[in-house]
């Protein structure tokens, strides 16, 4: 049973504080992953104070490309090295954590439709590694490079696993209302549409608008939790806001 699973690039760093890993918080992280046990796991992580600001300060995103191969080469290193931070506190309580780099897996058409080979990512998760993907720069035909998110990621490993499960980890408790309160479950993006805002720190690819609709097109369950149900995800369970 495929589980894929986001931690959110706002639980895994400091947002206000560009290329700082929160340490805490991924120790927490990486400590559920490894307590849980889980079979077939595929991992992706969002940019949080690592792929943003820099894709911010060339002008990228999902939409906008650059072909100065110096924005793509910061984006994707900063990527790289919060990959590496990931991977080592995986790592480090015995999960088989690998890297697998979008960048060089991934294409966007010209009408900025996503292609992700998913065939290395089967054989690494079937070899028994952890294949632990991030958001990043992707070959954009007509654009040079743009930026793909971690959310995409999640639907195109989810669609081409063919996951049985889905979990987004991000800094709140779910999908939240206008009174802070927690939506149970979500089936239509209209119904909620008026509560959804962009990110309150520098994110180019949306925020949880963008994931809920992301999220909304999946052929699998999937939850929207905060880090202290990571846990209680990978143990089965359907915590947060469930999107179907």
């Amino acid at each position: 049973m495929t589980v894929v699973l986001k931690l959110g690039g706002s639980v895994v760093t400091e947002k206000d504080t560009p290329d700082t890993v929160d340490g805490p918080a991924l120790a927490d992280a990486a400590d559920a992953i490894a307590a849980s046990g889980v079979d077939d796991l595929v991992l992706v992580h969002g940019g949080g104070s690592f792929g943003h600001p820099h894709a911010a300060a060339y002008g990228v995103s999902r939409t906008d490309g650059t072909r100065e191969a110096t924005a793509i080469r910061e984006i994707h290193g900063a990527m790289r090295t919060l990959n590496d931070a990931v991977c080592d506190a995986l790592c480090e309580r015995g999960v088989s954590a690998v890297p697998h780099h979008p960048h060089s897996a991934g294409v966007r058409d010209a009408d900025g439709t996503l292609s992700l080979s998913v065939d290395a990512v089967a054989a690494k998760r079937d070899e028994g590694f952890v294949p632990v993907l991030h958001g990043d720069v992707v070959t954009h035909v007509g654009a040079g490079a743009t930026v793909v998110s971690g959310d995409e990621l999640v639907v195109a490993l989810a669609d081409g696993l063919d996951a049985e499960r889905v979990g987004v980890c991000s800094t709140v408790s779910g999908v939240l209302d206008d009174e802070g309160a927690v939506i149970p479950a979500i089936e239509n993006y209209a119904d909620v549409e008026r509560y959804l805002g962009g990110s309150d720190d520098t994110d180019v690819t949306g925020g949880m608008a963008a994931k809920v609709r992301a999220l909304l097109g999946l052929r699998a369950p999937a939850s929207v939790f905060g880090p202290d149900a990571v846990g209680d995800f990978l143990d089965g369970e359907t915590p947060g806001t469930v999107i179907r």
